[in-house]
């Protein structure tokens, strides 16, 4: 209980004891607590060094705990206002030597970033920078649940400072509980998430001003391009957008279209319809290939048809291919 204020759990107990038997020495301390006689020595100098015994000449007695314990929470008062003050001049510090580091680093508008742990880090950085809004594309697979833990301080320190936080997910992403849990946290801290059936990459765009993009789609853990070309950063927040206004925000029910059709199952149309196969057409859409090879037999027979074959030429009939 007083852990923060220097005490072990062990040196509590002895002051208790000695608070309750204010006349027992040593051996009796041991015998009452059933432990050696060193063990009692030990915490008797740690709670005299805490200034929560005085000598006197009848021997040791304990201080009084109003007096003695207040004056060490006053110590750890003081010891945290100066640790505040001492924090302060580093944030400083840190401001001066970022700043001096992008100065290095030129007036570059791309900035390649090698590896994931290079692109981590720059988020960070950029979300302790927001200002104004942060707009993500989350594609491929759900995010690890370590990932979102530790995302999460970051994510609500910028929505407690007014920043607009926008993230758009695949429509796979709401059968993972974690990626829901976490959409509906963001929700309650004034955040917005929608999904749609596929996303072109991953993207991050910060400010209206910085984006960052994979340098491989395929391999996220390449790195990524920071660019702060405005012509280029306009073009993906119009991107974003317009892929935005498709979406469909969490919590709500999946909507079909006038053909019967979910946005999940119309883009697993147009993407066999472009010749993807299940397995390339299951990594667009964030679903494994059985569910894709499902989803298939579901629509093959609402179209009434036995083959994959007669599944495209009736959806072309019916206008399911556009």
């Amino acid at each position: 209980m007083l852990t923060e204020l220097g005490l072990s759990t062990w040196d509590e107990t002895v002051y208790r004891a000695m608070l309750q038997s204010p006349r027992a020495g040593v051996a009796q301390l041991a015998a009452q607590l059933e432990v050696d006689e060193p063990a009692v020595r030990g915490a008797l100098d740690r709670l005299l060094d805490l200034a929560l015994l005085r000598s006197s000449d009848d021997g040791l007695c304990a201080v009084r705990p109003m007096a003695g314990l207040m004056s060490l929470l006053d110590r750890a008062e003081r010891e945290v206002t100066l640790r505040q003050r001492r924090l302060e001049v580093a944030r400083l510090s840190i401001a001066t030597f970022a700043t001096e580091f992008s100065h290095q680093a030129g007036t570059d508008l791309i900035t390649r970033l090698e590896g994931i742990d290079a692109v981590r880090d720059r988020l960070v950085e950029l979300a302790q920078e927001a200002k104004h809004d942060c707009l993500s594309f989350n594609s491929g697979g759900a995010q690890a649940p370590d990932i979102i833990d530790a995302e999460k301080p970051l994510n609500q320190q910028a929505l407690e400072r007014g920043v607009q936080i926008r993230e758009i997910y695949q429509e796979s992403f709401r059968n993972d509980p974690g990626t829901l849990a976490h959409a509906e946290w963001m929700a309650r801290l004034g955040g917005h998430s929608r999904t749609v059936p596929t996303l072109p990459m991953r993207l991050v765009i910060v400010d209206q001003r910085t984006a960052l993009v994979p340098i491989d789609p395929d391999d996220p853990r390449a790195g990524a391009l920071e660019i702060s070309t405005p012509g280029v950063v306009a073009g993906l927040i119009a991107l974003f957008e317009h892929i935005w206004a498709s979406g469909r925000p969490f919590g709500e029910a999946a909507a079909r279209d006038q053909l019967g059709l979910t946005t999940q199952e119309r883009g697993l149309i147009e993407l066999l319809a472009e010749g993807h196969t299940d397995e390339s057409a299951g990594r667009k859409l964030a679903i494994s290939t059985r569910s894709v090879q499902r989803t298939m037999m579901v629509l093959t027979q609402r179209l009434g048809v036995s083959s994959r074959f007669q599944a495209g030429v009736e959806a072309t009939r019916k206008g399911w291919v556009r």
